[in-house]
């Protein structure tokens, strides 16, 4: 598949999914835009199921008045739409109102698929130019595949549907002091058995590049780019392992010579501190735990998922359907909360990924 050329919205109304209908993603998806209602006139197109929906706003008092597509008219803000009546499940009369049948914090056949038909429902928005960005609550990785599909994670998906070959994981967020931390993925959801196979030198330099223009789109002054090693110790010069000599060092010096301002390979045990102190403006790390740990630490309640490379704007919270937690109430919008503020801080600016 070809890559697709970047969308032009028609307006300024976003996209945001609720993920996982039996997770926590509809009570943050609520829970954030209540508390953003006050400090932006956005309108967001909710993917989701309506009776649920709607059953939450009035169980958590939030008064938001939430219109489903159908009904909606033109001063509405909050808007509902489920694209797929199977996914949606609504009653036998169609009725979008009628309670969902999705078992709170239970892992299902029909929450996995409804998550999955909002998600490419809403992709596809985006790429008709439709919408201005996008974002997407939690799913079940897990809960999709046993259906049947083929899915490895929102990122790829997302990726497939627009053909872009190679897209950039980048996960952001500041700690309890106001330091950010920003991470790249070389590579994104694989077993840890495959990660060195996969590492290749245009895989780091693409990550290198996106997670420079990445700073650069924030405003950021600079953009350096701290790199980090594969093996332990950054291989100890080859002899713990050679990837940081065959590709990542050559992938570093191709980046530097096209103006970036890029270092490393570092070993990673030593790169984060530094960054998260504000030496580098970003780093990337070659496999998802290898930055995410680090990043989930000084991050847990207010990371962002923004993934570089797509045509459209896409974030999305820094963490899954906790399904321990859905149905209690008791779930923290927070990281919800950044991702529709980084949303709109790059569609507003003009930005696409």
């Amino acid at each position: 598949m070809s890559a697709r050329g970047p969308a032009t919205p028609s307006n300024c109304r976003m996209g945001i999914t609720t993920g996982d209908p039996a997770g926590i993603g509809p009570e943050v998806t609520l829970k954030a835009l209540a508390r953003l209602a006050d400090s932006t006139d956005d309108s967001f197109l909710i993917f989701g199921h309506a009776g649920q929906l709607l059953a939450l706003n009035r169980e958590l008092g939030l008064s938001l008045p939430l219109a489903i597509q159908s009904e909606a008219g033109a001063a509405a803000r909050w808007i509902i739409t489920a694209p797929s009546a199977d996914a949606a499940q609504p009653s036998p009369q169609g009725d979008p109102r009628a309670p969902a049948d999705f078992a709170a914090g239970s892992a299902s056949p029909s929450a996995a698929r409804a998550s999955l038909a909002w998600l490419t429902a809403a992709a596809q928005a985006c790429l008709r130019g439709e919408l201005a960005g996008l974002i997407t609550g939690p799913v079940s990785k897990q809960s999709i595949m046993r259906t049947g599909q083929r899915f490895v994670g929102q990122t790829e998906h997302l990726a497939e549907l627009a053909g872009i070959p190679d897209p950039v994981m980048m996960l952001l967020g500041q700690d309890d002091r106001g330091r950010w931390l920003r991470v790249a993925l070389a590579t994104t959801h694989l077993a840890l058995r495959d990660v060195a196979a996969h590492v290749t030198a245009p895989k780091v330099q693409r990550a290198i590049e996106a997670a420079a223009a990445a700073c650069s789109r924030l405003g950021l002054p600079r953009q350096r780019v701290g790199v980090c090693g594969l093996n332990p110790h950054a291989g100890e010069g080859g002899k713990l392992g050679d990837e940081e000599i065959r590709v990542i060092a050559p992938a570093i010096r191709a980046a530097c010579k096209k103006g970036l301002e890029a270092s490393g390979p570092w070993p990673a045990d030593s790169l984060f501190g530094p960054a998260c102190r504000g030496e580098f403006d970003a780093v990337v790390a070659m496999y998802h735990d290898q930055g995410l740990a680090p990043l989930k630490m000084v991050a847990f309640d207010s990371g962002v998922n923004w993934t570089l490379g797509l045509p459209f704007v896409r974030t999305s919270p820094d963490h899954g359907t906790a399904y321990d937690l859905a149905g209690r109430g008791l779930a923290n919008p927070s990281s919800t909360i950044a991702a529709i503020r980084l949303a709109r801080q790059l569609t507003s600016s003009g930005q696409t990924s």
